[in-house]
């Protein structure tokens, strides 16, 4: 006897309850964004440029209100006027006295503080770093600190010594004229601006998002996150 010829069964197709993928997703997988959207970092270099020139200018003119607290806070350096063959001479009264020592350090502290002051103003106004605001605060401070040192010397005493001692007479003691010996103080109010500002932005500033953690974490069919 022959067997019945029978047909070969048909190609298995897919049924749609194991289409690849699924329409719905693998249960436990979540949907991948294609794109992450990333939003404009700061406003604009055009805009960050304005407020830089901005800040520069109003830094570099507080420079006038350090001048007049140099010349009022600063020690005083006493000088005494004398006679000698006829002619005036002019010397310390006190040569072993620091008072020199303190108009230099009483700038340095006073443009310290002024730098701190105004990196933390900046920072609350803009409430983000970048290069144009460092820069600013940088040469804003270098201008404020020349600035002050010109007014106060200005402000202060003449520097026409001999002047002074005939005017006041022999053997009376007056003030020198207000010098700044070490000139690495201008730079002070500069570097306490830098470290300030990028201290506070360090800590305070917005952080940049995390690219890995625009969407959902996708999840394969027993709930474990794929790698």
């Amino acid at each position: 006897m022959t067997a019945p010829l029978t047909p070969p069964p048909p190609p298995h197709e897919p049924s749609p309850q194991h289409a690849w993928p699924p329409p719905g997703g693998y249960a436990g997988v979540d949907a991948v964004p294609h794109v992450a959207s990333y939003g404009q970092d700061g406003p604009g270099m055009k805009t960050e440029l304005r407020e830089a020139a901005v800040i520069t200018v109003a830094v570099a003119l507080s420079g006038a209100l350090l001048g007049v607290l140099w010349q009022w806070l600063a020690p005083k350096v006493p000088l005494v006027g004398d006679v000698v063959n006829g002619g005036w001479v002019v010397y310390l009264k006190d040569t072993e006295g620091e008072q020199a020592v303190g108009v230099d350090g009483t700038f340095t502290l006073l443009a310290l503080a002024f730098g701190a002051v105004t990196a933390a103003a900046v920072f609350v106004w803009r409430r983000r770093g970048g290069v144009p605001l460092v820069v600013a605060l940088t040469v804003g401070g270098l201008l404020g600190s020349l600035l002050a040192w010109r007014l106060g010397m200005w402000l202060g005493p003449g520097s026409d010594v001999i002047a002074q001692a005939r005017s006041v007479g022999k053997g009376v003691t007056f003030s020198a004229p207000l010098k700044l010996g070490a000139k690495g103080a201008l730079l002070a109010w500069s570097l306490a601006a830098l470290l300030v500002h990028l201290g506070l932005t360090a800590l305070f500033g917005p952080r940049d998002p995390d690219p890995y953690q625009q969407g959902p974490v996708p999840k394969d069919s027993y709930g474990a996150p794929l790698t």
